[in-house]
């Protein structure tokens, strides 16, 4: 479904990505772990077009593109078959929960308000949230923020879901509440590329695990074979430090 050949992105002299390889399959729970600065985030912020790379391809549904060269059209296209979820929510503080999530599917997507309310009040219900669809993101916990933010990203009925490192921002407490939700579309089959620091949920949910560091994959495979028997020193460091290393 997504296949990315040696992507490279630099920032001045600063090379952050140096040439990645990377497949997801449909269906596919892919994480990506990696000390911080090891280029997780520029990779899904390229993969989306949110940052534009200098070099490689990417194949998205059979459709093959040159990184670098990829038309606004084209990366307006591809966007709209895909959602991100971003670590800071990134919600309208000035709109309610519903209206966050509504927002995209009118504006973008073009859809009628009145189908889109129906697609929003769904996918707030399934992330939990059917009871706070009209408050606002100053009355909700950073837990709740980003389970609207999961919803506005399903509402949409995307073929991939980018998260970048969705617990990130919150307090321990909060984090197994979007876990949870995460879980859940795992188990519903919907295509996730995670960024994520959670080793527990990447062992227990993620179907394969890509370790990356200085720019480069230095491991991929499914994830019990990764985690129990990793081929690299570098992986099994990052392992055995639970994820701190680095």
């Amino acid at each position: 479904m997504l296949e990315l050949r040696n992507l490279k992105k630099s920032f001045g002299p600063l090379e952050v990505l140096r040439g990645v390889d990377l497949t997801v399959n449909r269906g596919d729970v892919a994480v990506i772990l990696g000390p911080s600065g090891s280029g997780k985030t520029t990779l899904l912020r390229c993969v989306n077009f949110l940052e534009n790379a200098d070099g490689g391809e990417l194949t998205f549904d059979g459709e093959t593109f040159r990184l670098g060269r990829v038309s606004r059209r084209d990366a307006a296209r591809l966007r709209k078959k895909t959602a991100f979820v971003f670590q800071s929510y990134n919600l309208f503080l000035n709109k309610t929960a519903l209206e966050n999530v509504t927002e995209g599917l009118v504006v973008a997507r073009k859809i009628p308000r009145g189908e889109a309310e129906r697609m929003g009040r769904r996918a707030l219900d399934k992330v939990g949230l059917s009871d706070r669809m009209g408050h606002f993101p100053s009355q909700l916990s950073g837990g709740q923020q980003q389970r609207v933010a999961i919803a506005r990203a399903i509402a949409a009925q995307p073929e991939i879901i980018y998260f970048d490192e969705p617990t990130s921002a919150l307090d321990p407490e909060l984090t197994g509440e979007v876990l949870s939700v995460m879980r859940q579309l795992a188990g519903e089959g919907m295509t996730m590329l995670v960024v994520t620091h959670e080793l527990g949920f990447a062992r227990t949910v993620s179907s394969q695990v890509v370790f990356m560091e200085d720019g480069l994959v230095v491991e991929a495979g499914p994830t019990r074979e990764l985690f129990e028997h990793p081929r690299e020193e570098r992986t099994r460091a990052f392992l055995q430090t639970g994820g701190g290393a680095g």
